[in-house]
C-alpha cells in the first residue's frame, strides 16, 4: 500500500531552517537523503489562503479568498472571516483521493473548519473557536482526542504578547498535543494519505524573531530569549522524529510550509498615506489610532471625497470607491484603470523615513491570478518586499509606524517557504500550487483538474 505523509510547518523559512539544520537531526536526515528546496508561496503569502491553495491546486483568485477576512459584498462594512464554506467547491486533494479509494488523515490544515464529511478522519485547523464546537469528522473523534491529550489546542490566540516565557510554554504545549494526536491517528486508523499542519513556527517567529536575529531593529543581544526560537525548533524536530518512527517504513515524507518569514522593519500606514495624498477623506480625524472599519461603521468617512481606502495586515489591500459598484462610489468606470495605475506608481514610490526606496511592489489581481472570483482587492501591496506591514488604523499622525497596531510582532511573511522531500531530487525552487499534482501523481491517479 502506498502511503504519503505531508508535515506542514506554518511559516517555516528556508533561510532560517538552513541555519538551524545542523541542530535538527530528523529534518537534516530528510534533507540530506532526499532534497531541500524553496517553495514559492501564493500571492499573498499568508496562511489563509495558502494552505488550501496547496491542497486544491487553485490560486487565491480562483478560490476567491484573499486573506483571513474577505469582502462579503461591495458595501463598506461587508468583511467576513473565512471558513471551510469558502472552499466548498474547490475539491481538496483528500476528496479526490477518497473518490479513488484512498483514505486520509487530515490534522490542523487551515481552512477545514467547520469539518465536512470525507473518506477518513479530520481535525479542524486553527480557526476552530474552541473544543465546544464540532471540530472533528467524525464527531466522535473529539472525545477520543480529549482522552489522549485533554483540552486540545488549536492555536495560541494571544501570541502577540510581551510575555515571551508564557508564549513559549503555550506554543510548546500546543505543538506537543498536536503531534501526540498525530501519532495516535496514524497508528489507529487506516490511511494512505496523511497531512498535518503545525502553526507553532508561525507563532514563535512573530513573537521571538527580534530576540534571535541580530539584524532586527529591535534586537537585544542580552535578551534572555535569544535562544528561544532555535530551542523551539529543536523541540519541534524531536516531535517530528517521534512521528516518523510511527510511520510505516515505506512512507514517502514531504515537509512543507505555506510561506517563509523575515524581520519586520516597520509598518506603513496605508490609510494615513491615502489621507495625506487626498485619496481618503474623513469627517473628523481620530484622537487615537482607530480601526478603519470602526470609522466606516460610525459614519466618519466622507465617501463623496474618497477615492480609495485600505486594510492592514501582512500585506496591503486597497479598495477603490467605484461608481455603481460601491454604494457611494465616485471613481467612474472609465477612469478605473488610470486610477489603479496612478495609485500603484505612487505607492511603489513611497520611501522610508530617510528617503530611501522601500522596494514596494503593487499588483493587480488580474495580472497575478489565473482567474479572479469573489471580491478581490483592487490593488495588492507588498510594502518593502513584505518587510513592512500594512497598518490600517488611523490616528497616528504619520505614515511610518514602528508599532504594530495588533500587538507586539517581530516578523512578517516572505514569499518562499520550505520543501523537504524524502525522495531524492534537485534543489531547484518549487511552487506551492504544484503540491496537489505531486500528491495525485504519487498515487497514480488521473486528475482532470
Amino acid at each position: 500500500m502506498r502511503r504519503l505523509a505531508v508535515i506542514g510547518l506554518d511559516c517555516a523559512d528556508p533561510v532560517l531552517l538552513g541555519e538551524l539544520l545542523p541542530e535538527l537531526p530528523a529534518l537534516r536526515e530528510l534533507a540530506e537523503s532526499g532534497c531541500f528546496a524553496r517553495l514559492r508561496s501564493t500571492d499573498p503569502p499568508i496562511t489563509i489562503p495558502a494552505w488550501m491553495a496547496m491542497m486544491t491546486g487553485k490560486d487565491p483568485g480562483q478560490l476567491g479568498v484573499y486573506g483571513f477576512r474577505n469582502r462579503r459584498d461591495h458595501s463598506y462594512v461587508g468583511l467576513r472571516l473565512t471558513n471551510s464554506t469558502a472552499f466548498a467547491d474547490a475539491d481538496p486533494v483528500w476528496d479526490t483521493l477518497g473518490r479513488h479509494g484512498v483514505r486520509s488523515i487530515i490534522l490542523g490544515v487551515p481552512g477545514t473548519f467547520p469539518p465536512r464529511p470525507m473518506a477518513g478522519v479530520l481535525v479542524s485547523g486553527f480557526l476552530a473557536p474552541n473544543t465546544e464546537a464540532t471540530y472533528t469528522y467524525p464527531t466522535s473523534l473529539a472525545k477520543r482526542i480529549e482522552e489522549w491529550v485533554g483540552e486540545y489546542a488549536f492555536d495560541v490566540r494571544q501570541f502577540r504578547t510581551n510575555d515571551k516565557a508564557w508564549l513559549f510554554s503555550q506554543v510548546r504545549e500546543m505543538t506537543e498535543k498536536r503531534f501526540a494526536v498525530a501519532r495516535r491517528l496514524v497508528a489507529e486508523h487506516e490511511w494512505g494519505f496523511f497531512a498535518m499542519v503545525e502553526i507553532g513556527p508561525d507563532r514563535i517567529h512573530h513573537g521571538m524573531w527580534a530576540h534571535y536575529d541580530p539584524t532586527h531593529p529591535r534586537h537585544d543581544a542580552a535578551s534572555p530569549y535569544r535562544d528561544t526560537l532555535p530551542e523551539y525548533y529543536r523541540f519541534l524536530d524531536r516531535q517530528i522524529s517521534d512521528l516518523l518512527s510511527e510511520l510505516p517504513g515505506s512512507t514517502e515524507i514531504l515537509v512543507v510550509s505555506d510561506h517563509g518569514a523575515q524581520k519586520m522593519e516597520g509598518g506603513l500606514g496605508i490609510n494615513e498615506w491615502l489621507i495625506r495624498n487626498g485619496y481618503l477623506a474623513l469627517t473628523d480625524y481620530p484622537d487615537a489610532p482607530t480601526r478603519i472599519g470602526d470609522l466606516i461603521a460610525n459614519g466618519r468617512v466622507d465617501w463623496s471625497k474618497t477615492t480609495a481606502w485600505g486594510e492592514g495586515g501582512y500585506y496591503g489591500r486597497l479598495f477603490l470607491n467605484v461608481v455603481d459598484r460601491e454604494p457611494r462610489g465616485i471613481v467612474p468606470h472609465q477612469d478605473y484603470d488610470a486610477t489603479c495605475s496612478r495609485l500603484s506608481d505612487e505607492l511603489a514610490a513611497v520611501p522610508d523615513e530617510a528617503g530611501a526606496s522601500l522596494n514596494t511592489q503593487v499588483h493587480r489581481p488580474t495580472e497575478i491570478y489565473r482567474e479572479v472570483t469573489g471580491i478581490p482587492p483592487d490593488l495588492i501591496v507588498y510594502f518593502g518586499d513584505l518587510r513592512w506591514r500594512s497598518i490600517g488604523t488611523i490616528g497616528w499622525g504619520r505614515i511610518h509606524i514602528h508599532e504594530n497596531d495588533t500587538g507586539p510582532d517581530d516578523a512578517n511573511h516572505s514569499l518562499y517557504g520550505i520543501y523537504i522531500s524524502s525522495t531524492p531530487g534537485g534543489n531547484e525552487d518549487r511552487h506551492l500550487l504544484d503540491i496537489r499534482r505531486e500528491i495525485i501523481e504519487y498515487f497514480g491517479i488521473e486528475d482532470p483538474s
